[in-house]
């Protein structure tokens, strides 16, 4: 026989829950949230997951949420169980990751009285949520008309804004009591706002008297239907398309490594290939030195296109285009003359270049963290999703052409925690295969990111361990420091492996400390198994940062 909570705002909610086809629920244990917790595991059309680690259990909703592109709820018990979600709830407010937050709380009478786990938890994450709403206790008046509205509001906000919504669940006690009959609540009738479009008329008159053309595409998910419409934009040279390897684009035409082709800029370079119309897609951009070149370059139009996001990243913002990219492009398209453009040659030429001196490059490194990015970006099946962690993956990634894989990383915030939790919980609810490749800081950052019963077979986790933090190796400025101040608090030495929570946890796992034995490796490394699998490629010693500054210095 079912048991339900018999608290009408549990019931509430999750008749809404399922009205709005949110099925995806993460749940951490506890007693204040456990009414939830037994009411959604007995909803025959909720997928509930038990994840401890309240940290690791938000971004483990937000990599599901990012995998399905559509809210996940998580919740968790009342007190500092709420804040362990705050990494998690900045990163998916920067990034657009739509996650329903249910915090269960004591009820409001108890907040400062000193009553066990009970902290200040309304509007908690007012700071970094697109809405924070607070139930009434059932035994408020009118409390369930009150609520019926307040979780409605609360869900369509997650849909229409793509990101965090926090909902204070207030909870009187008796917390477990039970009921195998639920009631009938209303069909629920939508009201998501849908945004209407028309280009105005000075974009297309800018356009067309913009002799320099440069679209510049920050961290997005793959879209079809964006990377076909910037194809008609570049297939007669008439704009320069900049992307990163977190753009998610492919087209041979657009330049997909930008920083192999600006790291060395000088200030007469900047004008030279400035834009005078600059078009920014998506949201965060991993090149510093594309930030540095555009805030210098000061293009005379910068149009940014985002529904929510609209920052003046390189100080020249001109207009604030609030749509979706797709839906901008089909309009342009329908407007404007598609004529070459002299400026996309000039790149094109620095391209050629560039990416030359970059093959021969190739040719002289020995083992070392480079060397393991290029033998891996040659290596993964087309089929998986690649995840990196920050700091120096995902710049490393930028160099290599990982070809039609789709890759993602926590750029929202740029922090290395949550990288393995949101890698896991994209792999579970995706259909092909996933990857995550990280630094040794960042995977032991997160370890609690492999407590989860639910990790697929097929995952793959490649650790490039050079025992620190080797981007404070990389960076100019933290080289000023002491060695030894350097070494123990800022790239944090260490002498840590994988191989012990790799069988803690029920992953097999390699080791691996040469080119011979990482090229042989890598052949049975994605083939299937009982198990996921951790690589752990050991490049202590190898001077890694050494080998990046070399190229850059070689590609000048």
């Amino acid at each position: 026989m079912k048991k339900y909570s018999s608290k009408r705002s549990i019931q509430i909610l999750a008749h809404l829950l399922q009205q709005y086809g949110i099925a995806d629920i993460v749940i951490s244990p506890g007693s204040r949230n456990a009414p939830l917790a037994i009411h959604f595991s007995e909803v025959d059309r909720f997928n509930c997951y038990s994840i401890v680690d309240e940290r690791s259990a938000a971004f483990v909703a937000m990599g599901m949420a990012k995998s399905e592109k559509k809210p996940v709820a998580v919740t968790c018990t009342s007190g500092s169980a709420v804040v362990n979600y705050y990494p998690a709830v900045t990163e998916a407010f920067y990034q657009n990751v739509p996650l329903l937050v249910l915090t269960a709380d004591r009820p409001t009478d108890f907040v400062d009285i000193f009553d066990g786990q009970t902290i200040r938890q309304k509007d908690v994450f007012h700071q970094h949520s697109y809405g924070d709403f607070q139930l009434l206790e059932d035994s408020k008046e009118n409390a369930e008309d009150i609520n019926f509205d307040i979780i409605k509001k609360a869900i369509e906000l997650c849909f229409e804004k793509q990101g965090p919504v926090h909902i204070n669940i207030p909870l009187e006690e008796p917390l477990y009591e039970l009921v195998s009959e639920l009631p009938t609540f209303p069909t629920v009738e939508k009201t998501i706002k849908r945004k209407e479009y028309e280009i105005p008329s000075n974009l297309i008159a800018e356009w067309h008297t913009s002799q320099r053309i440069m679209l510049l595409v920050g961290t997005r998910d793959y879209s079809p239907e964006l990377e076909n419409q910037l194809t008609q934009l570049v297939k007669n040279h008439s704009v320069v398309v900049l992307s990163e390897a977190n753009s998610n684009l492919h087209h041979e035409k657009f330049f997909k490594h930008i920083d192999r082709y600006i790291f060395n800029f000088t200030e007469e370079d900047y004008k030279t290939y400035a834009p005078d119309l600059l078009i920014t897609v998506g949201q965060n951009v991993v090149s510093k030195k594309v930030k540095q070149f555009l805030r210098s370059a000061r293009p005379k139009q910068h149009w940014h296109l985002d529904e929510v996001w609209q920052p003046d990243t390189y100080f020249s913002l001109t207009e604030k285009i609030e749509v979706k990219p797709e839906v901008f492009f089909s309009k342009l398209l329908k407007f404007i003359n598609l004529e070459p453009r002299p400026y996309f040659n000039l790149w094109d030429v620095l391209r050629d270049k560039k990416d030359a001196k970059h093959e021969q490059f190739l040719n002289t490194i020995d083992f070392s963290d480079f060397y393991f990015f290029n033998k891996a970006s040659q290596t993964i099946p087309e089929n998986y999703n690649i995840h990196f962690s920050n700091s120096s993956g995902i710049r490393y990634a930028q160099l290599f052409d990982f070809g039609k894989r789709k890759i993602y990383c926590n750029r929202g915030t740029s922090g290395i925690d949550g990288s393995t939790s949101t890698a896991m919980g994209f792999a579970i609810k995706n259909e092909n295969p996933t990857l995550l490749i990280t630094g040794d800081l960042s995977f032991f950052y997160d370890i609690n990111g492999l407590w989860n019963q639910y990790i697929p077979p097929f995952v793959r986790i490649m650790i490039f361990n050079n025992g620190e933090g080797n981007i404070f190796k990389i960076i100019p400025g933290p080289g000023n420091a002491n060695p030894n101040t350097l070494d123990e608090f800022i790239a944090t030495k260490h002498r840590k492996n994988a191989e012990s929570l790799a069988k803690h946890f029920g992953f097999s796992y390699i080791r691996v400390e040469d080119e011979l034995t990482l090229d042989r490796v890598l052949e049975n490394f994605f083939k299937p198994d009982a198990q996921p699998k951790i690589l752990e490629v050991n490049t202590h010693g190898k001077n890694s940062a050494d080998v990046l500054k070399s190229y850059f210095e070689f590609m000048k």
